[in-house]
């Protein structure tokens, strides 16, 4: 399976929908209604209660959904890293290793809000890595701050992908004050219409703004999930190795879209802790770069049994979690 989704084919789309829906079939069979959490935001409270009347005759537009962000996602993300060529060849292996992540915790096939920032992260990522060849940015940074203070409507603590813009604009251009001021606006302009809005519709008493409250995550729920998590992170140090190992033969460019990855997932990591509550669903954010690095482990080693054999192993667990884990 590796192997095929190590080339650039177009028919690989269909195959990876037809390995989604496959490895995301128990899913659909057991479709799990979705409820809101204390830190979702105003629009993905929204969301569910115009679902609910069609989930409660029909469960199954839960799954369907979950498995169309999953998806798109996928290819997104993967189109996203072939064209900052963050391997040394075009493939599918970073969309593959998506799914098949995501398919490792039960937590992570449920409707959430961070399911759905994913999808506005991914563009994040991909504009932040097109900057370094932009000479005006002043558009493109604008368009990313909105886009992060939009992900906090669905999921408040998704603000501190703010440190993305920041950092990111230290990693990747000199530092123009204008440039910092207009990301900082785009964030804040989401928010200044809000504001109009509940003040205009005199629904300001009563509101109030989100906030962060700091705790420790829970960072498993049940052994299988612990295993999960050790499979994961033994494919991505082994990824991890190869990044590094091609690392300095990369172009400029590539490096500086491989430093966002890293600087993505960290800040993906530290989200669970501004949370008000404790779930492993908001661990998800930190799929998207752990794609990046279990789809070099896929595809650098040079003998073969070694990622045929990873596959399987993520694959057979996911298989015995779905029929014999309780």
């Amino acid at each position: 399976m590796t192997g095929t989704f190590k080339a650039n084919n177009p028919y690989n789309t269909f195959l990876l929908l037809v390995y989604g829906i496959l490895l995301k079939l128990p899913m659909f069979l057991h479709p799990v209604t979705p409820t809101p959490q204390l830190t979702d935001g105003f629009l993905f409270r929204q969301v569910l209660l115009q679902l609910n009347p069609i989930g409660a005759k029909l469960p199954a537009v839960y799954p369907l959904i979950v498995f169309i962000l999953l998806y798109t996602q996928a290819i997104t993300f993967n189109q996203m890293a072939n064209m900052q060529r963050l391997m040394q060849k075009p493939n599918y292996l970073v969309g593959m290793s998506y799914l098949l992540i995501t398919s490792l915790f039960k937590e992570w096939n449920v409707l959430s809000a961070p399911l759905i920032v994913n999808t506005l992260l991914v563009w994040v990522w991909a504009r932040m890595s097109s900057l370094n060849n932009t000479q005006n940015a002043m558009s493109t940074l604008f368009n990313i701050g909105i886009a992060i203070g939009v992900s906090t409507f669905f999921y408040f603590p998704s603000i501190a992908f703010a440190a993305l813009i920041i950092l990111g604009l230290v990693l990747i251009r000199p530092f123009q004050l204008p440039e910092w001021l207009i990301a900082l606006l785009g964030i804040i302009a989401p928010y200044y219409f809000l504001l109009a809005y509940v003040f205009l519709t005199d629904k300001w008493k009563g509101y109030k703004l989100p906030g962060i409250v700091f705790s420790l995550p829970r960072f498993y729920e049940s052994r299988w999930a612990l295993a999960a998590i050790i499979i994961v992170l033994f494919a991505s140090v082994v990824g991890f190795f190869y990044i590094r190992l091609n690392f300095l033969r990369q172009l400029v460019q590539t490096r500086k879209s491989w430093n966002l990855v890293f600087l993505y997932f960290f800040v993906a990591v530290s989200i669970p802790f501004i949370n008000a509550t404790s779930s492993f669903a908001y661990w998800i954010l930190c799929a998207v770069p752990l794609s990046a690095f279990v789809g070099s482990a896929f595809l650098y080693p040079e003998r073969r049994w070694f990622p045929q054999f990873l596959h399987w192993l993520m694959v057979a667990f996911v298989i015995a979690f779905t029929y014999f884990a309780k």
